[in-house]
């Protein structure tokens, strides 16, 4: 960053072509579609159950479905 640069009003226009092309290469918009899709569902569970999911931090929705997978004995959706 440009330690001269200190007001927002005197941002870069970011629509020159130098500003342009450095942006062309950013993706937007949502990710492309998976081939399982999940699906949104609302489940009741007790409470120790989703404390302890929850406790494990980021990702517990992900980790549930992996544990109700495998206690299914539902091959993985990478499987063949």
């Amino acid at each position: 960053m440009d330690p001269t640069w200190s007001d927002p009003d005197d941002a870069p226009d970011l629509s020159a072509p130098e500003w342009r092309a450095k942006f062309a290469s950013v993706k937007r918009g949502r990710p492309l579609v998976n081939d399982v899709p999940k699906v949104a569902t609302s489940l009741r569970l007790d409470a120790d159950i989703l404390e302890t999911l929850r406790r494990g931090g980021p990702g517990w929705q992900t980790r549930a479905n992996d544990l109700l997978r495998r206690a299914l004995n539902l091959p993985g959706p990478d499987s063949p």
